[in-house]
């Protein structure tokens, strides 16, 4: 179920790209700009010497409630449209090397379609440089905070639970045993890769969602496509034009593909619960059921944290992690902690699926 809920997860960042974010400048409400302009001249006579209007409160802010025309914008959603059409056109009709990238063609053609609508902005690239070198710590120099530290910690707990299961998940794709060697390679690497994002000035590295989704949808299962993969964001990195290129992408094209490749992590995570007993061993489906929706509570319910202790708020605002923690406390209560090697094993891949 774990792996389920970090597929749903990435289905909401892909709508989100289609339609528009819940807040911010895609908004599904705005606030109504004649009554801004009036808070805006209120705020200006009240601060004016001689003013008999009282002051105007601290973060006095209005409601939004207009329809936003940015949002569901009918031009980006008819992108995404045709972005999903030429995936499934191409997955279905073509053959070899051109099905295997039918998700980069995809994305290609929603970008070509996006350069016509006028919708794609290409300023950054003209400012952009042709080459440049990332220096390390460039932007500053490590700071050893305990509060940070703490805190950081704590986030990579929750990258290491949600990479966990993308590896699990690969392993089902890929027919490939992932073992507790290979997890502990899998994990290592993520934080290899952590400690040199950091040194380059940029966020903590992941492993991507996406990634997961786009090996089921292409096929390709060679980790030489991954290095090669690697080896050329590597020199896109020193080529500032490329970057910006792919920066001005609308999310509309990108959320297009997304509906595939984050559907495909939902979908293997399915395919795994439909190897669990559920037939014989009944408390499988109540793990199964009450994981999936504590998992969603965040997704639904993102301000269920308001009334709790902000320093939890980095565990529980993660599905994936409540899911995972939901998941592994149900089936130690359910189907009991204590067993010998062959049905530990068998529990552990049980949890797995969970």
């Amino acid at each position: 179920s774990i792996i389920l809920v970090i597929g749903i997860s990435l289905m909401r960042v892909g709508i989100n790209w289609i339609f528009g974010n819940p807040v911010g400048p895609t908004a599904p409400t705005i606030v109504n700009p004649e009554h801004a302009q009036w808070l805006a001249q209120v705020t200006a006579n009240a601060g004016a010497p001689g003013s008999v209007l009282p002051a105007v409160p601290k973060d006095l802010a209005l409601v939004p409630k207009l329809p936003n025309p940015k949002y569901a914008d009918l031009h980006g959603v008819g992108i995404a449209a045709l972005v999903l059409l030429s995936i499934m056109l191409i997955a279905k009709f073509a053959k070899g090397f051109v099905a295997n990238i039918s998700v980069l063609l995809g994305i290609v053609i929603g970008g070509v379609a996006a350069t016509l609508m006028g919708v794609m902005n290409f300023d950054k690239v003209g400012k952009a440089a042709w080459v440049d070198i990332v220096l390390p710590f460039e932007i500053a120099t490590p700071v050893f905070s305990p509060i940070l530290i703490l805190t950081m910690t704590l986030v990579m707990i929750v990258v290491m639970i949600e990479s966990t299961g993308m590896f699990l998940a690969l392993g089902e794709m890929t027919d490939r045993k992932v073992d507790r060697a290979a997890l502990t390679r899998g994990l290592r690497t993520d934080g290899l890769g952590t400690l040199i994002g950091g040194i380059f000035n940029t966020f903590p590295y992941t492993s991507f969602s996406q990634n997961v989704g786009l090996v089921a949808v292409t096929g390709v299962k060679s980790r030489f496509v991954c290095v090669a993969g690697g080896i050329l964001l590597i020199v896109l990195g020193l080529l500032p034009k490329m970057a910006a290129l792919v920066e001005s992408l609308p999310t509309v094209v990108l959320g297009g593909a997304g509906l595939v490749m984050f559907g495909m992590v939902a979908a293997t995570g399915i395919r795994i619960l439909s190897g669990v007993d559920f037939k014989v061993n009944r408390y499988n489906a109540m793990i199964v059921a009450i994981s999936i929706g504590v998992g969603m509570i965040p997704l639904i319910a993102p301000n269920f944290k308001q009334w709790m202790p902000h320093a939890i708020h980095p565990l529980i605002e993660s599905g994936i992690l409540l899911a995972s923690i939901a998941s592994v406390l149900l089936n130690l209560f359910f189907n009991g902690g204590k067993a010998d090697d062959e049905a530990a094993i068998r529990a552990a891949k049980q949890a797995e699926a969970h």
